[in-house]
């Protein structure tokens, strides 16, 4: 069985592609994975690191401004679908798959059309609540739409759709709460644990800023804190709050993390984005969190992700509008100084889980391959 994947640009379209994959992979140990990606995309980094081969080709989004900058950009994009059409076209030809699977992002577009064309069967993955642009386009093209809310389904109107949750790492669903903390190194007091993607955000780091330099000061909380790739001044920024992260054995802090499930395994309550991939693994470990959602995202999503979680008395939210140090700081306290109010975000977030998304997305996968 030879399985194409295409999806990228952000972790939260390559990591349901390499979830998807390591399942099938432990079902199938013969069967030939291969990604395609974008010629920059982190993908290039986050793939080979999971084991997989990964070809490359170049494509970029339309940008909506009229502006003269924005115009060139869209003329060279217009290039690129072109040119990363053939370039797909070609690495389909050569790997001759047995079906593709795509998981959004720019990259996907071409090779899922592309593999369409060529008569391979495909299905594809769309991870929000509010679908993206490249997926809706692509829907009727493929054999099956795998949603991973039943509010995404009125976007996808004539086509075969099915809700399937969105994939979560293995590594997720077993990591092991005391385990992780003896490894990590944390004791009984309570852990926050704080990311804003990897690239980083501004805001967040921001935001975060005052509390992990209190949290320095008084030793109240252990906090685990990414800061991102371009995020490289937070030291400072907390050391100007009159904290050394260096010497304080309770702040972890750190460009990217690459133990998550350790890490959201030992914590108390996350503080982070709402990109659906995150939320979806906060809720398989039924974690209390403060959701910050990003307003820099099409259509909003992150912010009808986020309220979901809300709405179902999972997590509270903070918008962009109205983040700020003390904000992020008055939510946490009271979150962590609740055990009953923590108790019942964690019950309702794990409510929320589906913990099987994996496997019914195999079974999506065999009846498209017709396994059974």
């Amino acid at each position: 069985m030879k399985i194409l994947l295409a999806g990228g640009g952000t972790a939260g379209h390559i990591n349901p592609a390499l979830a998807i994959a390591g399942y099938i992979k432990e079902l199938h140990p013969d069967a030939q994975f291969l990604f395609i990606g974008n010629r920059d995309g982190m993908e290039q980094r986050l793939v080979p690191q999971a084991g997989f081969k990964i070809k490359s080709i170049t494509i970029s989004g339309f940008q909506r401004s009229m502006s003269p900058k924005s115009m060139v950009a869209n003329a060279r994009t217009i290039r690129r679908t072109i040119t990363s059409s053939a370039a797909a076209r070609h690495i389909i030809r050569d790997f001759h798959p047995d079906i593709c699977i795509g998981t959004g992002g720019y990259v996907s577009g071409p090779v899922v059309r592309e593999a369409s064309r060529l008569g391979v069967p495909c299905i594809i993955h769309e991870q929000n609540a509010y679908p993206g642009i490249t997926n809706k386009m692509l829907a009727k093209r493929v054999k099956k739409v795998m949603l991973a809310s039943e509010a995404a389904k009125p976007f996808f109107k004539g086509a075969d759709t099915v809700v399937t949750g969105n994939p979560v790492r293995g590594e997720i669903l077993t990591a092991d709460r005391q385990t992780s903390r003896e490894t990590l190194g944390l004791d009984s007091r309570p852990v926050i644990l704080s990311f804003g993607g990897s690239l980083g955000a501004q805001r967040i780091n921001e935001s975060l800023a005052a509390l992990i330099a209190r949290s320095g000061k008084d030793g109240r909380y252990q906090h685990i804190h990414a800061y991102g790739k371009y995020g490289g001044g937070f030291p400072d920024m907390v050391r100007e709050l009159g904290t050394d992260i260096k010497k304080c054995s309770n702040l972890d802090v750190r460009p990217y993390i690459d133990n998550m499930p350790q890490c959201m395994a030992a914590a108390d309550l996350v503080i982070s984005r709402a990109g659906a991939i995150t939320l979806s693994e906060i809720q398989a470990m039924g974690k209390p969190a403060i959701l910050i959602p990003s307003p820099n995202v099409a259509e909003n999503h992150q912010y009808h992700n986020a309220m979901a979680l809300v709405n179902a008395g999972a997590a509270e939210i903070i918008e962009e509008s109205e983040l700020s140090g003390e904000a992020v700081m008055r939510k946490a306290d009271y979150m962590l100084q609740n055990a009953d109010t923590l108790a019942k975000f964690s019950e309702n977030s794990k409510k929320m889980a589906i913990t099987n998304a994996n496997e019914r997305i195999y079974s999506v996968v065999k009846q498209v391959l017709r396994l059974i």
